[in-house]
């Protein structure tokens, strides 16, 4: 097992990261998992605007800002955080606004890999992901990727921009996302299953080294709220 990929011809991570959505439970344990979560290795830190309303990139400037060398923060914008009219809001203004705010919330002036949340139906896929490409153009983001997808959405994504990985939820028990792997592997693009441990079916190491071994393109992100929890988890590539 290749333990280390890299990201867009770009950025080396290591294939075991870390989601950062449930930090925000606890704000001082999160950054107690964070800082470990460094420590034990972790290069690749995934969160979103949403979580937590923007407190998960909070905490995430909170606990590492300075960022270490080498440390890659992947963050998304394109759903509303719950009190706006629209629960899926990838239009091009809003997705310049989002990754403006992120910026600011992470301390960044470049986000490493800026994702697009989820598809708006209701906003030609083209012109959300012609915002990204042009917010790379500008220098606020490096790489573009996607989350919640299907094959056919990814190759329209690539006609508009290089496209350098896929997040969608998968696991051991969940393979309806098999065709992404597939084709993130065939093309050199990262795959980040969400919700990687599933049921967990057997214990969390297994489930982690059966998505390691499974695909060179997957780059698990568990995210748990303890440390205990963390270097558990962090096993898997001991």
């Amino acid at each position: 097992m290749n333990p280390t990929f890299m990201l867009g011809g770009e950025l080396e991570v290591r294939r075991l990261g870390f989601g950062a959505m449930r930090i925000v439970s606890d704000p001082d344990e999160g950054v107690r998992v964070l800082r470990r979560a460094v420590e034990l290795g972790v290069t690749l830190i995934d969160t979103a605007d949403i979580y937590g309303a923007g407190r998960s990139e909070e905490i995430i400037a909170e606990a590492l800002h300075p960022y270490p060398e080498g440390l890659v923060i992947a963050t998304k914008g394109g759903l509303g955080y719950g009190l706006q009219e629209r629960i899926r809001d990838a239009r091009p203004e809003r997705l310049r606004r989002a990754c403006d705010e992120s910026l600011r919330r992470l301390k960044l002036e470049r986000i490493d890999l800026y994702q697009l949340h989820r598809h708006d139906p209701e906003v030609p896929l083209e012109d959300s992901v012609g915002a990204l490409e042009e917010l790379r153009q500008e220098g606020k983001i490096r790489l573009i990727g996607l989350s919640n997808v299907s094959v056919d959405q990814l190759r329209v994504a690539q006609s508009v921009a290089r496209i350098v990985s896929v997040q969608n939820e998968y696991n051991r028990g969940l393979l309806t996302s098999e065709p992404l792997v597939q084709a993130c592997e065939a093309d050199g693009l990262a795959f980040f299953p969400w919700s990687p441990l599933g049921e967990s079916l057997r214990e969390p190491v297994f489930e982690l080294r059966w998505l390691l071994d499974h695909s060179p393109a997957i780059l698990p992100i568990p995210g748990t709220s303890k440390v205990e929890h963390l270097e558990a988890n962090m096993q898997a590539v001991a």
